[in-house]
C-alpha cells in the first residue's frame, strides 16, 4: 500500500505540523509562485485554495489527496487493486455510505476498514461505528474513486433477500393462480425488486439481464461485455411477483405462461430513460425472463470509434458517399451490425437526404431520421414497408434484415433504382453475404449490379486498461498468431483483472470488421458460379483485410488478447482452416 503522487522518501519527514499549502509546495507538487497565485483566487472567489488548483489543471485530485494523507498521516489508496469484500458491504447500509462518501472496505482483527475521502469527520465515523458496532479504522481514497466504487460494489442482492424474507408471494409462481398473482404483483416490494435489479445492471454496464428458474432460487445473469456473467441468486419466494409485475408493466398477457411473449417498456433508474425489451418463456423449472436494455441517452458511436482500421474506414467511407447501391453486413446475433448501420446512417447528411428505416424493433431514435416498426399484427413487416417506401420519395433506406426472398427482391430493385440501401443478413463472412442473398432468390446479375460492397463484423472485449498487465502466451496463441502475421507474437498483455472490470479483465468492447468491395474481377467470378473460396481469393487480392488478420493487428497494438479472437473468430474464417488441420 503506498502513496500516490509522492515517493516514500518524501514522507519520512514529519508533516503533521504542516499546513496543506505548505506540504504541496515542499514535496515539489507546486511552486510557490503558483500557490500565491491560487490563494489570491480563492479569496477572491471564495473557494478553497485546493478546487482552484485542480480547476487550474495544476494538479489533480489524486495529488490533492496524496498531501492530505501526508498531513494526515493516514494511508493513501487506489481502490482499484483493493477487493472489496461483501461482509463488510452488509454492515454499512447503502443509504449511509452514500451520505459520506465511505466505502466499508475490509474486516481485519475485529475493526472495520472504511475508506473515506474526509478521515476527520468524527460524524460519520460515530455513526458507522454505531450501525456496524464494530471499532472503525480509516483509509484515505479520492473522493470520486469512492463514489465510483459504491456504484459498483453495492448490489440490489442485500435489499431484495432482507425484503423478500417476510414476503408473502407466492414461493412458486406455477403454485398460484392469475389470481394470486396480480394480487402479488400489486406489492410495492415487486416493482422495487425489478427496479433493483435493472439499477445493477446499468451500474455493472450490462446490456441484457437474464431471469433464470432455477429449484431452489431465482438465477439472474448479467450479459456484459457480450459474456454472462453470474450477478446474484434470489429466494425463490420472489419469482411469481417478480415474472407478474414484469408481464403487466411489459403489456403481456399476465395469465399466459404456456405461450412465449415480448414486451416493452421504459424505466428512469439514476437520471438516465432506458427502453426494456423483454421476452419471456416457459421452461420445465418456469417462467425465464431476458430484458435487453437501451439507454435512450447513449451516445451514438461515430465510425471512427467503432473499431474499423484507418484502411478499411477510408474505403467504407467511399461507399457511403455512392449515390445510389446497397451496403449489407453479415455476422452472428450480438455481432454489431445495427450499431454500425446506425453509425453509418448518423454520418449521412440527414438534411439534404430523406432517410427512412424499418426496423425491428427501432432500438434507438433520430430527430431528423423517419422511423418505422415492424408490427406483425397490424401487417406491417419489412417487405410491405419497402413498398410504401418507395412512394415516399427516399434518398436512403435502412431494412433492419433481410430474412426473405420477398424483402431480398424488393432491396435490390430499390438499389437499382437510384437509392442507398443499407441491410444486415446472417452470414459468417463478407464473401458469405453475397452467397446468402443469392440463396434467397436473387438472381446474381441484379445482385451485382446493386451490390457495393459487403461488411462481415465480430465484437470482441477490450482489455482493462486499469489492470492490463504483460502475459506469456500459450503454445497454441503463440502459433495462431505467428500463422496469420508471419511473425512471431510481440510483447502481449491481458487483463490481471480489477476491481474496474469485475475481475474479468476486460473492459469495454471493440469492432472487428472485414470489407469485400465488389470489384469487376469479383463480379465476373460470382456470375460464372465461383466457390466461395475462390471469391475469398479474389477479395483478398482486392484489398479486403480477413477477419482474423484485423483482429490480431488488434492484439499486436495491446487492445484486445489471442484468446478473445479465437473466440469470436477462429471457426468462422476459412483461412483458419488451414490452421485447424495442421494442428490436427
Amino acid at each position: 500500500m503506498g502513496y500516490i503522487g509522492v515517493t516514500m522518501d518524501t514522507a519520512i519527514k514529519d508533516s503533521s505540523k504542516e499546513s496543506l499549502h505548505e506540504i504541496l509546495v515542499r514535496t515539489g507538487m507546486i511552486a510557490g509562485e503558483q500557490m500565491q497565485d491560487a490563494l489570491q483566487i480563492a479569496r477572491k472567489d471564495d473557494k478553497t485554495v485546493e478546487q482552484v488548483l485542480i480547476e487550474k489543471e495544476l494538479l489533480t485530485s489524486h495529488d490533492v489527496a496524496a498531501a492530505v494523507s501526508l498531513q494526515l498521516r493516514v494511508p493513501l489508496i487506489d481502490l482499484k487493486s483493493h477487493r472489496v469484500h461483501r461482509e463488510a458491504l452488509r454492515l454499512v447500509p447503502e443509504k449511509l455510505a452514500r451520505k459520506y462518501n465511505v466505502l466499508p472496505l475490509d474486516i481485519i482483527g475485529g475493526s472495520l476498514i472504511v475508506v473515506m475521502g474526509n478521515t476527520m469527520d468524527v460524524q460519520a465515523i460515530d455513526d458507522i461505528s454505531a450501525v456496524s458496532k464494530m471499532r472503525i479504522e480509516t483509509m484515505m481514497a479520492v473522493a470520486d474513486d469512492i463514489r465510483n466504487a459504491i456504484d459498483r460494489n453495492y448490489t440490489a442482492t442485500t435489499k431484495i433477500e432482507d425484503e423478500s424474507a417476510t414476503s408473502a408471494a407466492p414461493a412458486a409462481e406455477e403454485e398460484a393462480g392469475p389470481e394470486e398473482l396480480i394480487a402479488a404483483e400489486a406489492e410495492a416490494p415487486a416493482l422495487r425488486h425489478l427496479n433493483l435489479i435493472i439499477q445493477q445492471a446499468m451500474r455493472a454496464r450490462a446490456s441484457d439481464i437474464h431471469l433464470k428458474p432455477r429449484e431452489d432460487s431465482l438465477q439472474v445473469r448479467f450479459r456484459i461485455d457480450g459474456v454472462l456473467h453470474d450477478a446474484m441468486s434470489l429466494p425463490l419466494n420472489i419469482r411469481g411477483a417478480l415474472m407478474s409485475r414484469l408481464k403487466i408493466v411489459g403489456g403481456m398477457n399476465i395469465a399466459e405462461r404456456r405461450r412465449p411473449q415480448d414486451g416493452r417498456f421504459s424505466v428512469h433508474i439514476d437520471d438516465v430513460d432506458i427502453d426494456v425489451r423483454v421476452a419471456c418463456g416457459n421452461t420445465v423449472r418456469g417462467e425465464m425472463a431476458v430484458l435487453r436494455l437501451l439507454p435512450q441517452s447513449a451516445p451514438m458511436l461515430d465510425l471512427a470509434r467503432l473499431g474499423l482500421s484507418p484502411s478499411i474506414l477510408e474505403r467504407y467511407q467511399r461507399m457511403l458517399k455512392l449515390p445510389f447501391g446497397m451496403i449489407l453486413f453479415g455476422g452472428p446475433t450480438g455481432s454489431g451490425k445495427t450499431t454500425t448501420l446506425y453509425a453509418s446512417i448518423n454520418q449521412l447528411n440527414q438534411t439534404e437526404s430523406n432517410i427512412m428505416t424499418i426496423e425491428d424493433p427501432v432500438e434507438y431514435h433520430f430527430a431528423d431520421i423517419s422511423q418505422f416498426q415492424v408490427n406483425p399484427k397490424a401487417g406491417i413487416d419489412f417487405a410491405n414497408s419497402l413498398r410504401a417506401f418507395m412512394r415516399l420519395d427516399p434518398d436512403v433506406i435502412l431494412v433492419g434484415e433481410i430474412r426473405d426472398t420477398e424483402t431480398a427482391r424488393i432491396a435490390t430493385q430499390a438499389a437499382l433504382t437510384g437509392h442507398l440501401v443499407f441491410s444486415s443478413v446472417h452470414a459468417n463472412d463478407a464473401v458469405s453475404v453475397i452467397l446468402r442473398l443469392q440463396d434467397l432468390g436473387v438472381e446474381p446479375f441484379f445482385i451485382c449490379s446493386a451490390l457495393a460492397g459487403t461488411v462481415s463484423q465480430r465484437i470482441l472485449r477490450r482489455i482493462c486498461p486499469h489492470c492490463q498487465a504483460p502475459y506469456e502466451p500459450t503454445t497454441e496463441e503463440r502459433m495462431a498468431y505467428q500463422e496469420e502475421m508471419g511473425e512471431p507474437p510481440p510483447q502481449l498483455y491481458n487483463g490481471a483483472g480489477c476491481n474496474f472490470c469485475a475481475d474479468t479483465g476486460y473492459l469495454g468492447r471493440v469492432g472487428l470488421f472485414e470489407l469485400f468491395v465488389l470489384t469487376e474481377e469479383a463480379k465476373q467470378l460470382f456470375i460464372d458460379g465461383a466457390t466461395a473460396g475462390r471469391l475469398r481469393e479474389q477479395a483478398i487480392k482486392d484489398g479486403m483485410v480477413p477477419l482474423m488478420h484485423d483482429g490480431m493487428l488488434k492484439v499486436k497494438e495491446g487492445i484486445t488478447t489471442i484468446s478473445e479472437v479465437l473466440r469470436n473468430v477462429f471457426s468462422v474464417d476459412h483461412q483458419d482452416m488451414h490452421f485447424i488441420s495442421k494442428q490436427s
